[in-house]
């Protein structure tokens, strides 16, 4: 993972986990203790996708840049509907709070995706590579 990622990784993984912690103290407040585990669960859950998904673009973008579009899209496909899937299959549980569970996701995801870009944003990246070669001039 190169230096740029692990910022952009830092910079969408801390505010997500503080929000994260709002979330647990609001949903506990609110719903007690079950609220509390639905919220904590529901900010793992956002923390570890998209986690997964910074790691695997970031592994694609050494490839190359196609292969790091194509990373990007299918990691973005797939935590949708892994997303999706675990909130259908744990909709009637009774473990924890489901309410708590699915705001924390979905407020965490949102606040992932503002400070992912933000980072993206904010790193100086190159998008010329000063070292590269041309093809067809030779070193003279």
């Amino acid at each position: 993972m190169q230096a740029n990622d692990v910022r952009v990784l830092k910079s969408a993984a801390v505010p997500t986990f503080a929000v994260g912690v709002v979330a647990v103290i609001v949903a506990f407040l609110l719903a007690g203790g079950k609220g509390a585990l639905g919220a904590t669960l529901g900010t793992l859950l956002v923390g570890v996708f998209f986690s997964i998904s910074v790691v695997a673009v970031s592994y694609a973008a050494r490839v190359s840049p196609q292969m790091m579009a194509i990373a990007a899209m299918v990691s973005y496909l797939v935590k949708v509907i892994a997303i999706m899937a675990v909130l259908a299959a744990f909709r009637e549980t009774t473990a924890w709070n489901t309410q708590a569970f699915a705001w924390s996701v979905v407020v965490c995801t949102l606040v992932w995706t503002g400070f992912e870009v933000r980072g993206f944003l904010k790193t100086k990246m190159l998008y010329v590579d000063p070292e590269a070669s041309v093809p067809g001039k030779g070193d003279s």
